[in-house]
């Protein structure tokens, strides 16, 4: 077809898109090459558009373009792959953003590793939060700032230029040759960031990589709004929304959920919300401990992008360390955190401590009366003076009903905050959130969450506070249910296969309200030696989510999520969740998660089919 026709096809696209597109969190695995994501989907896509084929069957049958919208989706693909026709470029070089800061972030990120000046030039104004200040401050990222009149003053410059481009309209940009980042802002979309010249395609994979763990993609929603502002040369449309209605109904539901009275911070997903506690973190110490080394305390097996984001912050910071915290096996979470903060205390440096509870995948919680105790121990330095107090930063992404802050609860006299993705139980899979509360004594510290919350512009979206406020007064009742499932499905697999290993909480844990609907399942396997072993294990981990899939496909799905609304869901973290995680960490074992809603007779009798075929 005569890229004439890109336009008109998009418009076809758009019309006749599987609702998926539109509605779905996370995709599926089976029809995933993670190596391959953006790619291998515009592949078989630009053939669709080739043969002017744009039938709802035929754009169904494409592969996941990414597993999780987080880092990406099909809407976010075509809109890139759509811009960079029109600019003629490679789709690579086109990256949309829900936040209008974090493209400039990335970049300033990657220069400052690499010793490259950096220089942001803008006509108009910057992003609303964007404090040039704070950036160089907290960040460390160097650059200059520079307000100019037109294009033609963009003049050579010894390291990289990005130019803020600010109209409502998407696609057509002017790019000078002097231009190596133009980010379009769009006002409630987020952005638009065009890679400039082929010496500049460097940093796309470092680029992605930031969008993937500090921010997300523009949303799916938001997304197309902006491919039909393409395709219909139009103006960013101004919409009615009840933004500040739901977001008080979701803060107030979050502070009843979690027995708090802090504000609740709503962030654009988990892994954002992690970044704002993070960032707010390091500039708490900053302030409130000048000079001081700050030291993040994280496990290394823990969900793959908690660690490497954590990684990717301390290897940006040269005053920012990571010490691993060993909560697997034969090492305890409690006495791990004990011996790690005796160490730093020592050192006279600034402890962090992020921990997930219950553990990601193997669902273990720690003796919470005895956390408490290690957390609230004084500690001196080598000088014999009062060492730091630690702050707990609790992921409660698996059990989010826990009360764990308010006032008379296990941690209440600890400084802590405790976050939770909002794709999971929050909104049942209906998009992507994260939110984080705090106790009486972090409020210093929420202050500065807050502040990088908005200065990364990460906030969640009109749509996502309208999802969550729908979704969220359900969602202990839901986690009830599914709970319920999962116990009854955990049950039949010790009946039926008792020599498998199970990882889900005890009867003892879950009258404390500990329920997830979360297990893992370390197969039996067999072999002359522990490579025959492993390997027969992997390859009867596929073989039993392949036949669940197969037999069950309106219920049984190959996805990395959990909290899900219906059916079950089936995953591999070492493949999946741990992607970055460091091989020797990874767990090849099956996680799998259960909803409120599903045929569990069934599922039961599909494993027992399994089990007779193992």
């Amino acid at each position: 077809m005569k890229e004439s026709n890109i336009l008109p096809y998009l418009k076809n696209v758009i019309q006749n898109m599987p609702a998926d597109w539109l509605n779905l969190t996370t995709h599926r695995l089976d029809i995933y090459v993670e190596n391959l994501a953006k790619t291998d989907f515009l592949q078989k896509f630009e053939k669709l558009y080739e043969a002017n084929n744009s039938e709802t069957s035929a754009l169904s049958a494409l592969p996941t373009a990414y597993d999780y919208i987080r880092l990406g989706h099909p809407l976010s693909c075509i809109l890139e792959w759509g811009i960079s026709k029109i600019q003629n470029l490679n789709p690579d070089n086109i990256i949309v953003f829900s936040s209008q800061t974090t493209p400039i972030l990335a970049i300033l990120r990657t220069n400052s590793q690499k010793n490259i000046s950096s220089q942001i030039l803008y006509k108009d104004k910057l992003p609303e939060y964007f404090d040039a200040d704070i950036i160089r401050k907290v960040y460390g990222f160097n650059f200059n700032l520079k307000k100019i009149e037109s294009q033609e003053d963009i003049t050579p410059f010894e390291g990289s230029t990005i130019f803020i481009h600010q109209e409502n309209t998407v696609g057509n940009y002017e790019m000078n040759s002097n231009i190596d980042f133009l980010i379009n802002f769009l006002p409630t979309l987020g952005s638009i960031l065009i890679i400039n010249g082929k010496q500049n395609e460097k940093y796309i994979s470092d680029i992605q990589h930031f969008r993937r763990r500090e921010t997300v993609a523009m949303t799916p929603a938001d997304t197309l709004t902006a491919l039909k502002m393409l395709t219909e040369n139009s103006n960013l449309p101004t919409q009615e929304t009840s933004r500040e209605a739901d977001k008080k109904s979701v803060q107030d539901i979050l502070n009843k959920i979690t027995g708090t009275t802090s504000k609740a911070l709503v962030a654009s997903s988990g892994l954002s919300m992690q970044y704002a506690i993070m960032m707010g973190a390091v500039h708490d110490a900053i302030a409130n401990h000048p000079g001081k080394a700050i030291k993040f305390i994280v496990p290394p097996n823990c969900y793959g992008g908690t660690n490497d984001q954590a990684r990717r912050v301390a290897d940006s910071l040269e005053n920012v360390e990571i010490v691993d915290l060993p909560v697997d096996g034969d090492n305890d979470m409690v006495q791990s955190i004990d011996r790690i903060l005796d160490k730093i205390a020592q050192e006279d440096a600034v402890p962090y401590i992020i921990a997930e509870i219950p553990t990601n995948p193997r669902v273990e919680v720690p003796n919470l009366a005895d956390l408490k105790a290690v957390l609230s121990k004084n500690r001196k330095t080598s000088n014999g003076a009062d060492a730091i107090d630690s702050i707990f930063i609790l992921d409660q992404t698996f059990c989010p009903n826990v009360h764990f802050l308010g006032e008379g609860e296990i941690l209440s006299t600890v400084r802590s905050v405790s976050y939770a993705s909002g794709s999971k139980f929050p909104s049942g899979g209906k998009c992507t959130a994260g939110y984080v509360v705090g106790n009486a004594k972090t409020n210093d510290l929420m202050d500065k969450i807050e502040l990088h919350l908005n200065l990364c512009d990460n906030e969640a979206t009109d749509l996502q506070y309208a999802i969550l406020a729908k979704q969220l007064p359900s969602m202990n009742q839901r986690i009830k249910d599914a709970y319920k499932n999962t116990r009854e499905f955990v049950n039949f697999i010790h009946e039926v296969l008792p020599t498998a290993k199970i990882n889900f909480v005890s009867d003892e844990l879950a009258n404390q309200d500990f329920t997830p609907s979360v297990f893992s399942l370390d197969l039996p396997t067999k072999g002359n030696s522990p490579q025959e072993k492993e390997a027969r294990k992997r390859e009867l981990n596929l073989k039993l989510i392949n036949l669940m899939i197969t037999q069950i496909p309106n219920e049984s799905k190959f996805c990395v999520s959990y909290g899900q609304l219906k059916g079950f869901y089936w995953t591999i973290p070492a493949t999946s969740t741990q992607g970055t995680t460091k091989e020797g960490d990874k767990d090849y074992i099956v996680r799998a998660s259960l909803s409120p809603d599903l045929d569990l007779e069934l599922h039961k009798k599909v494993f027992l089919d399994f089990i007779k075929n193992m």
